[in-house]
């Protein structure tokens, strides 16, 4: 999870895993793979970066690196 401020200043904690694109239009709008859309005040970088930063918390990037490893790509 992680979390983030929407325009109104108000936090809100998201689920990572429920992302699927993040856009600068020029506010930052994440799209959840449900179809909802947030609005968030930080950059896209950052909200990328915290993404990153959750995978390598729960194992989900070295999981993937691991996974690729074994399959000899």
């Amino acid at each position: 999870m992680i979390r983030l401020t929407r325009l109104n200043g108000k936090h809100i904690t998201v689920n990572a895993l429920l992302i699927e694109s993040i856009e600068s239009t020029p506010d930052t709008m994440i799209t959840l793979i449900t179809g909802k859309k947030i609005t968030v005040l930080e950059p896209a970088a950052d909200v990328v970066q915290f993404v990153t930063q959750y995978m390598q918390t729960i194992g989900s990037v070295v999981g993937t690196i691991k996974s690729l490893d074994s399959e000899g790509l």
